[in-house]
């Protein structure tokens, strides 16, 4: 996947995942850190589970990206003192 590629992945799972945790979401640029930081977070945890990695689009990918997009949200919200779920 291209660096483009990989930035709309960030995006789209970013903003799911901050929507699922916060209704107001995040903004555009932590929405993609946050999806990329998921993703690598979700593919270490499914890694160890077992899963072999995916480094492709797929519907798979996209939920394991925001699954850890929601554990790295949590985290964030945790340290920043935000609260989560309104």
């Amino acid at each position: 996947m291209s660096i483009l590629g990989w930035i709309f992945f960030g995006l789209i799972t970013g903003w799911v995942a901050s929507k699922i945790v916060n209704s107001e979401g995040e903004g555009c640029f932590l929405n993609i850190a946050l999806g990329l930081a998921g993703a690598v977070v979700g593919g270490l945890m499914f890694s160890l589970l077992g899963e072999p990695l995916s480094w492709h689009f797929s519907l798979k990918s996209m939920f394991v990206a925001i699954l850890g997009a929601v554990i790295v949200l949590f985290l964030y919200h945790a340290v920043t003192g935000r609260r989560t779920l309104r």
